[in-house]
């Protein structure tokens, strides 16, 4: 459970067929969950950082829009990488995203130039 409602809201990228074998096994378990332990999200007016970061011009990303509410495991705000604005914290999900949570899913397209913008929601 969340307390504050801009928190309650949170994004995480992935692939079409990364989320479809998630749909599959009931709970969305990237590599990062193994290799540092949580999964990266991302709230609406950042996730533009992580997905011209690691998505640049990829017509083949989903934004999964997750009702914090609907966790099982917790979920930590905390620094993002070196490069990203000074003192911006992200939200990081120690444990497996159940697709339960997974409240919509919204093709991430960027623009004409490759990059992507803050989405609409």
């Amino acid at each position: 459970m969340v307390s504050n409602e801009a928190e309650r809201l949170l994004l995480h990228l992935c692939g079409r067929a990364e989320w479809a074998a998630s749909l599959r096994a009931g709970s969305h378990e990237p590599p990062s969950l193994t290799e540092v332990g949580f999964i990266h999200l991302s709230a609406p007016h950042q996730v533009h950082l992580p997905a011209n970061a690691l998505f640049a011009g990829s017509d083949d990303v989903l934004l999964l829009v997750i009702d914090a509410d609907r966790l099982l495991s917790p979920v930590a705000w905390e620094p993002g990488d070196p490069p990203d604005p000074g003192g911006m914290r992200f939200p990081h999900l120690y444990g497996p995203l159940p697709v339960d949570a997974v409240v919509d899913v919204i093709e991430y397209r960027p623009g004409v130039d490759g990059s992507f913008g803050t989405p609409d929601l």
